[in-house]
């Protein structure tokens, strides 16, 4: 598979799960710690975890405005995604994670909408990355 790169960028961790992380330009920065499920002292700071699910909604979002143009449907000014991200030990050994998005689209009529996030499911970046790798639960809000 090959990708015509449009944009890249670089982000620094240190320190893991109890540490900082930076974009290369400083325009994002965060503290890192552990939650108290995963033996951490919890904290102040976010996870790997939260990072993923934000940058997944948003990403889905934006494959739904790809997949609107497409199928000529026009998206609610207040669409929204959730994404839920869970962390735990595989039975094929280390450690996994699941996702479940909750899409809302209001005021499109059911069928509509879901065609929407079956389309976005087959543009979006996070879900081409994750298929085949990661368990991706899809629901109409």
């Amino acid at each position: 598979m090959s990708v015509d790169v449009k944009y890249s960028t670089t982000a620094t961790a240190t320190g893991g799960r109890d540490g900082q992380a930076r974009s290369e330009d400083g325009r994002f920065a965060v503290a890192l710690s552990t939650p108290k499920e995963l033996g951490g002292a919890g904290g102040d700071g976010s996870n790997p975890e939260q990072l993923f699910a934000a940058g997944y909604s948003a990403c889905f979002i934006g494959a739904l405005k790809v997949a609107g143009q497409q199928l000529k449907v026009k998206l609610p000014d207040d669409v929204s995604v959730t994404a839920k991200v869970g962390i735990g030990p595989r039975d094929a050994g280390g450690f996994g994670i699941t996702t479940d998005l909750t899409v809302a689209l209001p005021g499109l009529d059911r069928e509509q909408a879901q065609k929407l996030v079956d389309t976005a499911h087959q543009i979006c970046p996070y879900s081409n990355a994750t298929r085949g790798n990661v368990d991706v639960g899809l629901t109409l809000a």
